[in-house]
């Protein structure tokens, strides 16, 4: 037996026996999806460990435990039609290609997204589209076609005090979001549900860190501006 398959077996029984991940398709996903690859490769040891790892950026791929919580939280079938914010390493995204009919996810550090479109598609995971702009403003027209509305939303950033509104109105009426909310040091995972098109509840789930939800593309990245500037004009 492998040291990564003895690592990743104790993790999911940690996920289920202490972390309150009940939902059996969650963990077989989790299972299914080798987070090795998504991580430096200096960073291969602790690939399985239940923390959050730096990634290229800055950024950094989520501890196991809010990732699973996050996914559980959407509560996912296979018609599902998903909006990701913040794509990173690409873990979040293959986990819920495994979930779900199709994940739309955006990635605002170009490098980043080049990297997570290897992984997709070395994984053959082939219902994944990826796209770098700016995640506040949701998934953008292109050609004249909308995606939206999206069955679920779900943000691997925190938003300083609200979900942002092109998001809220993107999420089909009946959906759920979850994102992380408030400033560093004091956030809260939530679960959003839009229940009309002026209203939508929510609970507290867990506090959460997680890097903050910023504007536009990376501003030192030209031809991801460039190419985000195309997609708008479209």
């Amino acid at each position: 037996m492998t040291p990564f398959r003895t690592k990743k077996q104790e993790l999911i029984a940690h996920l289920r026996e202490r972390s309150n991940i009940s939902d059996e398709r969650v963990l077989s996903a989790i299972e299914s999806v080798p987070r090795e690859e998504f991580v430096m490769e200096s960073m291969h040891h602790a690939a399985w460990d239940d923390i959050s790892l730096p990634i290229e950026e800055g950024q950094t791929i989520s501890q196991p435990t809010v990732v699973a919580t996050m996914t559980q939280a959407l509560e996912l079938t296979d018609r599902h039609k998903v909006l990701e914010i913040g794509t990173g390493s690409g873990y979040q995204a293959a986990i819920l290609s495994r979930l779900c009919r199709r994940v739309y996810t955006i990635e605002r550090h170009k490098p980043l997204l080049d990297s997570a479109e290897k992984l997709f598609k070395t994984l053959d995971l082939g219902n994944i589209t990826t796209i770098c702009a700016d995640g506040m403003k949701g998934w953008p027209r292109i050609h004249g076609q909308d995606q939206h509305p999206f069955d679920r939303v779900i943000v691997t950033c925190a938003a300083r005090e609200a979900p942002p509104p092109a998001l809220i109105d993107q999420l089909a009426i009946g959906g759920v979001m979850v994102i992380p909310i408030g400033p560093p040091g004091e956030q809260m995972l939530r679960r959003y549900q839009k229940e009309s098109e002026e209203t939508y509840s929510y609970r507290n789930i867990m506090p959460v860190r997680f890097v903050p939800l910023l504007p536009d593309v990376n501003k030192g990245d030209k031809k991801a501006k460039k190419e985000a500037a195309e997609v708008e004009a479209a």
